[in-house]
């Protein structure tokens, strides 16, 4: 009998893994459906969950031999992914979230995507998809300039050298010249490792046609508790690389820190007496109320969630930046 042989590179698809029972399937699956014929392994780093994630994860296990897990006790993303990569030696490394589904074809055109252009990680654009009214208001908002900035993997562009792509499929070479993930970053990790891989010579490359459907989170509380957290830990990356700054990317990510301080300084010099300060308050609402217009039609069911949902990300990611702390 004449065994398959292939050229194409051996790939490692790691997934960090923390209470996700509800989807946690669904991306495995969307990962297994890939039609990739070169060689292919799962892992998922295991975190302490308090739900059925383990369950689901050792069900699929059952499913596929493909599909292995490893401990990853501090529950904290990087770390999973490390301990991930630890334990493939294929030479391509796909990272999946648990909340995400790669769309068709996703890996097969990754990989030509890295061959072509000589990238250490490639990638292409987060596809927020809501279930919920609610979630359907959080998709509008990621996918637009007006509530996350104009980062091409959130809204697309041309293909070509970007400075952070999402998720990412990288060259294993890549992530051990580096030294893998840094466990200091419990969020933004993927910013603060793209950083590194450019700084280090490497290419970080954007294509539009890999798209990864993402799942936003399903209540107020979990989405302003992000977004503090992402504004938390941007700020931290700032701190430990300065240069990771641009020109293009500086009106991004000090926007919301400037409307929460701008807002808040103008509403005590109104409430002082001086009533010219309420124009800062008033000015950031009449804007966020413009653009909660322009994204109602966006959002077709959730449309009545846009206002609160645009005025979360925008505040808790402004407090979380105004008010991180160093972190080493």
């Amino acid at each position: 009998m004449l065994m398959h042989v292939t050229d194409k590179p051996g790939v490692a698809v790691i997934m960090p893994v923390l209470n996700e029972e509800n989807y946690l399937d669904a991306s495995v699956t969307a990962i297994l459906t890939q039609n990739y014929d070169g060689p292919m392994e799962i892992v998922l780093a295991l975190g302490p969950s308090t739900d059925q994630t383990n369950r689901v994860a050792h069900d699929l296990t059952q499913r596929d031999p493909r599909i292995r897990t490893v401990e990853n006790p501090t529950g904290r993303t990087p770390e999973g992914l490390n301990a991930a990569i630890g334990a493939t030696s294929m030479d391509v490394i796909v990272r999946v979230d648990a909340h995400c589904e790669l769309s068709s074809g996703y890996i097969e055109t990754a990989i030509a995507t890295l061959q072509r252009s000589g990238a250490d990680n490639v990638g292409g654009i987060m596809d927020a998809q809501g279930i919920t009214p609610f979630e359907c208001a959080v998709a509008a908002a990621m996918s637009s300039p007006l509530g996350v900035g104009g980062a091409s993997f959130h809204t697309g562009g041309q293909e070509g050298e970007a400075e952070t792509v999402y998720l990412g499929v990288f060259k294993r070479a890549a992530l051990n010249r580096v030294g893998g993930y840094d466990p200091h970053f419990t969020r933004a990790q993927d910013w603060e490792m793209n950083y590194r891989l450019r700084a280090t010579g490497g290419t970080v490359w954007f294509n539009p046609e890999l798209r990864v459907t993402y799942r936003p989170r399903s209540s107020l509380r979990a989405l302003a508790k992000q977004y503090f957290q992402y504004g938390q830990w941007r700020r931290e990356v700032m701190r430990t690389h300065p240069d990771t700054v641009s020109k293009k990317s500086a009106l991004r990510y000090f926007a919301p820190p400037s409307a929460v301080a701008g807002s808040l300084l103008g509403a005590i010099v109104g409430v002082a007496g001086i009533p010219i300060g309420f124009v800062l308050p008033i000015g950031y609402l009449a804007i966020e109320a413009l653009s909660s217009l322009t994204l109602a039609r966006k959002a077709k069911r959730g449309a009545a969630w846009i206002p609160l949902v645009l005025l979360t990300m925008h505040v808790t990611w402004g407090i979380g930046f105004l008010t991180s702390r160093p972190k080493r």
